[in-house]
């Protein structure tokens, strides 16, 4: 049992850690917002999208591309927007003064409605239908993603201490804009 768990964490995390767009979508946060809030929300998002894969298995990977490419790109373009017109980042104190529950519903919603039938989740379904052994799946698929968080909002978090906010706040609204164009056109 402790081997699957293993194998799931190395496989899942190995498969989202190379060019996966979640590492920018949560190092961008990151470099605007508390670190536990977005952690905390990216965290259940990450539980959710991965209890879907593994009670799904592969059909999870059967998803229609035009569903998937839509929700990922609105979601997306929704964030770059929302983050090129809040220009009351340039202060340090508003970092703290943004609300626990929506910097944790921004992190949610960010991870959650993108990138469904990704390659991590297409992973750990396979791995549910090998091994029959879905809790065990679960919770390593879920600890590869909260790794993956950790390693992307750190790196974040050290942009935002030391790149100005608001050239922060412009590259972070052009990297989801592109990521946007990106799950549009389906572009891995």
């Amino acid at each position: 049992m402790i081997s699957i768990l293993f194998a799931t964490y190395a496989i899942v995390f190995g498969a989202e850690v190379v060019g996966d767009k979640t590492i920018y979508t949560l190092g961008s946060l990151a470099t605007r917002y508390r670190i536990l809030p977005i952690f905390c929300g990216c965290t259940v998002a990450f539980a959710l999208k991965m209890l879907a894969a593994v009670l799904l298995g592969k059909a999870i990977s059967q998803l229609p591309v035009a569903f998937v490419a839509t929700l990922s790109a609105v979601t997306f373009f929704t964030m770059a927007l929302v983050i090129w017109f809040n220009k009351t980042e340039e202060t340090l104190i508003s970092i703290h003064s943004r609300s626990w529950r929506g910097v944790a519903l921004a992190s949610f919603a960010s991870i959650f409605f993108s990138e469904w039938g990704d390659v991590g989740q297409i992973a750990a379904a396979t791995l549910a239908a090998r091994y029959q052994s879905l809790p065990v799946v679960w919770l390593g698929a879920v600890l590869a993603m909260m790794t993956k968080a950790i390693l992307a909002m750190t790196l974040g978090a050290g942009l935002g201490r030391r790149v100005p906010r608001k050239i922060l706040r412009y590259a972070t609204s052009g990297i989801c804009a592109v990521m946007g164009f990106l799950a549009a056109f389906r572009i891995d």
